[in-house]
């Protein structure tokens, strides 16, 4: 789902209803170019730099922390369900999780085997990245007798 839009408007439409002196901000008087705060004084309020705060209100919330959130929502003195809104968006944004664990390769190419077989002289085993113990030569099986055999790993 596409929220960059949705973002955007959002943080533009927050950031032009306050006024330097609503945000605690000093007003030097004179025109002001925008309605509203500029990115920078949002940025020095939230705590980031004007850049990641602009890339924010470019639409992309991809990553952004909790805590950058809510010191977001606080320098835009949003209300509860503006700041529940701010973090839907942001969880939208985010990059889809994994159904599940990955599963493990549990197959050994038989290059890898006919190396482990001709490792004669020493005891030898091929492990995946969660440990598991996916092929061992002869003299391994032989070493731990009674704890291993041959075909029992996958």
């Amino acid at each position: 789902m596409d929220t960059t839009n949705d973002v955007r408007e959002f943080l533009i439409s927050r950031r032009s209803r306050i006024t330097p002196t609503q945000a605690g901000l000093p007003d030097y008087g004179g025109t002001r170019r925008v309605t509203g705060l500029k990115r920078e004084e949002v940025a020095m309020l939230t705590g980031v730099s004007t850049e990641y705060y602009a890339r924010l209100e470019r639409g992309n919330l991809r990553g952004v922390s909790d805590s950058v959130l809510d010191s977001l929502a606080r320098a835009l003195q949003l209300d509860e369900a503006e700041r529940a809104h701010l973090f839907d968006l942001a969880k939208a944004a985010a990059p889809a999780r994994a159904s599940g664990p990955r599963r493990a390769q549990a197959q050994v190419r038989p290059s890898i085997e006919r190396v482990l077989a001709g490792m004669t002289g020493t005891p030898a085993y091929v492990r995946n990245a969660r440990t598991d113990v996916l092929a061992a030569n002869n003299l391994c099986f032989a070493l731990y007798t009674g704890t291993s055999a041959p075909g029992c790993f996958l």
